[in-house]
């Protein structure tokens, strides 16, 4: 049974950071990619930032690059989002998920960071970033 939740969103100020954490259970690293994604209200997901650990690929969407870090620990199976220097555009629900196909496929390099390629996926976590 794969399960993923995520945590560790809130209020900010601009300027400000967070770190979002994702427990991941019932999948391993090494066959998955990893992902965060957002949905701000009234738009579509998007691909934040997403990790594939059979290559060390890392995708970052252009308005988080520079800003943002995604990283794994492999022993405590968890999926982290560093995110700094947020701005209120960042204000979305994010959420993580795992994806096997495409996405972890490495013949596509960098890292794929479509939602649609992701198919196992946890319940979102509110970041507000106020200005």
């Amino acid at each position: 049974d794969v399960q993923l939740q995520a945590s560790g969103g809130g209020l900010v100020q601009a300027g400000g950071s967070l770190r979002l954490s994702c427990v991941v259970s019932g999948i391993s690293f090494d066959d998955y990619a990893v992902g965060w994604f957002r949905q701000a209200a009234g738009k579509e997901r998007e691909g934040v930032s997403c990790f594939r650990k059979r290559d060390g690929s890392t995708t970052h969407t252009d308005s988080v690059k520079g800003r943002f870090t995604i990283s794994i620990d492999n022993a405590k199976n968890m999926v982290y989002l560093q995110m700094d220097n947020l701005k209120p555009e960042d204000t979305a629900a994010y959420f993580c998920a795992a994806g096997w196909g495409p996405a972890a496929d490495g013949d596509y390099f960098p890292v794929r960071c479509f939602s649609d390629e992701y198919d196992q996926w946890g319940r979102g976590t509110l970041v507000t970033v106020s200005s």
